[in-house]
């Protein structure tokens, strides 16, 4: 059924519940998971020192990298995970890379890290369900 599946992840509950349920999926049908972390570094232009600037990136990085480690440690069936780290626009970046890698599904939380809790479906969540070319599954 599903070939490809990607699972955006930002170290939220609802990432987490997220990646359990592309695991199971991914299982299911013999597909491969391609798992992104996308940082948002837009807000630090504005740092006086490109010093700075350079040692936030590398805490956004290797944040990144965390977040898709712990979700290979969920992988109790070895299955096929690709690690994909980008810069940029939560929803658009996800949206771009779902079309490169010609995604059949993306798996994702309602609602991620976003400093206070939703009731509703997250704004990257709506906006990739809202644009996607492929089948979206929110995990809330």
């Amino acid at each position: 059924m599903y070939k490809k599946i990607l699972v955006p992840t930002d170290g939220s509950e609802f990432a987490k519940k997220a990646q359990k349920q592309a695991l199971f999926l991914a299982n299911v049908c013999g597909a491969e998971i391609i798992a992104i972390s996308v940082t948002e570094n837009n807000f630090i232009s504005g740092l006086p020192s490109d010093d700075e600037v350079y040692q936030l990136n590398q805490i956004l990085k290797e944040r990144s990298e965390e977040n898709l480690e712990e979700f290979d440690k969920l992988n109790k069936n070895d299955l096929k995970i690709t690690h994909v780290i980008k810069e940029g626009l939560p929803a658009k970046v996800i949206l771009e890379v779902a079309k490169e890698e010609d995604v059949d599904l993306i798996v994702m939380g309602s609602s991620g890290k976003s400093g206070f809790d939703r009731f509703i479906m997250g704004s990257v969540a709506d906006k990739v369900v809202n644009s996607a070319k492929c089948a979206v599954l929110v995990v809330h």
